[in-house]
C-alpha cells in the first residue's frame, strides 16, 4: 500500500482537496484503472493551518435538501467549522471531488486527516 503525506499549511483548501482526490484515485499510478481501487492511503496534516480568507468564511455557503418541503438548509462556512471542525470540512470537500459512483465509499475511507 503506497502511503501519501499533503501538509496543508498555509494552502488553499481547494488546492489540497484536489491533490488529495487525485491521490485516492489514483491517477498519479502507472496501473490506474478507472474501475479499480487502487492500494493508496492519504494523509492530510496541518489541516487547521489551512489557508482560508475573510471573504471565504462569511460568503462561503453549504447547501443540503433533504427531499421534504421546507427541507432546503444552508449553513455558512464558519458555522460548518464551528460545529463540525475541519476534519470534516476537508472530508466533506474531497468526498464531493470525487466520482460518484460505487467507488466512493470506498476511497473516501482511504484518507485521513489530522489536525
Amino acid at each position: 500500500m503506497q502511503k501519501y503525506i499533503i501538509d496543508a499549511q498555509g494552502k488553499r483548501l481547494g488546492r489540497v482537496a484536489s491533490e488529495a482526490s487525485a491521490l485516492l484515485r489514483g491517477k498519479g499510478l502507472a496501473s490506474f484503472k478507472p474501475n479499480a481501487l487502487p492500494a493508496v492511503q492519504v494523509e492530510i496534516v496541518n489541516s487547521s493551518k489551512v489557508a482560508l480568507s475573510e471573504k471565504k468564511l462569511s460568503e462561503k455557503r453549504y447547501r443540503r435538501y433533504s427531499g421534504y418541503p421546507g427541507g432546503f438548509k444552508e449553513t455558512r462556512l464558519r458555522e460548518f467549522i464551528a460545529k463540525k471542525g475541519m476534519r470534516e470540512l476537508f472530508r466533506m470537500t474531497v468526498l464531493r471531488m470525487l466520482p460518484r459512483n460505487t467507488l466512493r465509499s470506498r476511497l473516501i475511507k482511504q484518507l485521513t486527516v489530522k489536525s
